[in-house]
């Protein structure tokens, strides 16, 4: 059976490679919305082309409202979801091979913005379904491919279309590294805020530092004024010792800038860095504040939020189990001359709650002299690895690959994020940067066919 589907597959390789790049000439990233076209009008666009696409090679698809389209492999009963994405981040600057929205295929490789991700999977997605079609299995299930548009913009398509139709019993997302991702972290972030307004003496004056939650700064700058260069140097000094960065002091008209210097990353792993911001405070914690309030604030950020402390130990959540370690990390931090404001970013194991993290934290953040603003966590993902849904998958994979995979847990979240027996299952090799979000966006023409393969074997095996 193996054989004949990869005899198919390579029997259609260039169909399979004019498809992806029809769908990666059309530029959409999301835009403003417009009557009936809720992501504006490239996601339109792609979706329109994706119906073309999806009756051109066979099969009878819908659009629900410009929000997601389909495909039915037969009229049985719903058995397996695909879903997958046409929507993609914007293309950016810094592309060589090609331009991001004129694909080309060299040395192998399929290049252009969505090719990756996840443009190139959910035509590899297709060919499978096409490859089961070709071999004549008789199937007890059906199989559903599922084209969305809003993937990287919150993924309100996927939620709409599921305020229509049932979920089916198992659900592959082909957004993501293979082997198999089971567990996907919960997520909490929280915003709180303090007066502190001092006018005289050593003070605060200004700061506005990070850019996104889920980005780690490389870069803090905070103004005080009301202190000598030397002396104030000399406290930064020893602060960027303690904390492996540099600082770097710059009069100003209204006081004297101290910048730190570390390294950014993502926030769902943010031992990778070194977290500027928690440098700057660490900074702070010894500056000679000379309002009281003002300089207990800080003692109590710094207290809370140590520097290089990434799994919420000061905070007393630092959780683990089998999904990994609770990360939690300080992100944003801004300061007018009336209040100070920060937030940080968590990604929470399975075993993480409301009542042992967020009461936690939001207990110690008042008593600090701070106040939250009302939020949520976000629970996370699980599907057991021992489930016969996961073992048959990686079954699949070791059909095609030869390779023993093992499920993964990761910080982030995917596709199948809120939806029950859902798992991300490739397409890409994680041993492979596929410079997904980057310049020169690139998959695998060997890959994809592979990924192909390896859906095919899922749907025969799910469905049969």
């Amino acid at each position: 059976m193996l054989n004949k589907i990869q005899a198919f597959i390579d029997a259609h390789e260039q169909e399979m490679l004019e498809d992806a790049m029809e769908l990666i000439r059309i530029n959409s990233e999301r835009m403003p919305a417009q009557p009936g076209m809720p992501f504006g009008e490239g996601n339109a666009k792609v979706l329109a082309k994706g119906m073309e696409i999806l009756e051109k090679r066979g099969f009878a698809a819908k659009n629900y409202d410009n929000y997601v389209v389909t495909a039915d492999l037969n009229d049985k009963p719903s058995r397996l979801d695909v879903l997958a994405h046409l929507d993609v981040v914007p293309a950016g600057e810094g592309f060589t091979v090609c331009e991001p929205f004129a694909p080309v295929v060299k040395d192998g490789k399929l290049y252009g913005r969505g090719s990756a991700d996840d443009k190139g999977p959910a035509v590899a997605a297709l060919y499978a379904m096409m490859a089961v079609r070709e071999l004549g299995a008789e199937l007890s299930g059906n199989c559903r491919l599922i084209w969305g548009s809003d993937e990287e913009c919150g993924s309100s398509d996927i939620r709409y279309y599921y305020g229509i139709e049932k979920h089916a019993p198992m659900t592959v997302s082909p957004d993501a590294d293979f082997p198999l991702i089971h567990i996907e972290k919960g997520s909490l972030g929280m915003r709180f805020a303090a007066k502190t307004n001092a006018t005289e003496g050593v003070r605060l004056v200004y700061s506005q530092v990070g850019t996104k939650r889920n980005v780690v700064p490389g870069k803090a700058a905070v103004v005080i004024a009301g202190m000598e260069f030397a002396q104030l140097n000399a406290v930064a000094q020893t602060a960027a010792e303690r904390t492996g960065t540099q600082a770097v002091l710059t009069e100003q008209e209204n006081g004297i800038q101290v910048l730190f210097v570390g390294e950014s990353c993502h926030a769902a792993s943010p031992e990778k860095g070194n977290n500027a911001l928690t440098a700057m405070l660490s900074f702070l914690g010894d500056v000679p504040f000379a309002d009281a309030k003002q300089k207990k604030l800080f003692e109590n950020l710094t207290k809370l939020y140590p520097h290089g402390d990434y799994y919420g130990k000061a905070l007393n959540v630092a959780h683990e189990d089998e999904s990994g370690r609770l990360t939690l990390c300080l992100t944003i931090f801004a300061y007018d001359g009336e209040t100070v404001c920060a937030e940080f970013d968590s990604r929470v194991p399975v075993c993480g709650t409301k009542e042992n993290t967020l009461d936690v934290i939001w207990a110690q953040m008042v008593e600090a002299g701070f106040t939250p603003e009302p939020c949520g966590m976000n629970p996370a993902h699980y599907v057991p690895k021992d489930s016969e849904f996961v073992k048959t998958l990686l079954s699949c994979y070791k059909d095609v690959t030869g390779i023993d995979g093992e499920p993964i847990a990761i910080g982030g979240g995917t596709y199948v994020h809120h939806i029950e027996n859902g798992v991300a299952f490739g397409c890409a090799d994680p041993a492979v940067d596929n410079r997904m979000h980057g310049a020169d966006e690139f998959m695998s023409v060997e890959q994809m066919k592979k990924s192909a393969a390896i859906y095919a074997m899922a749907i025969l095996k799910l469905c049969k």
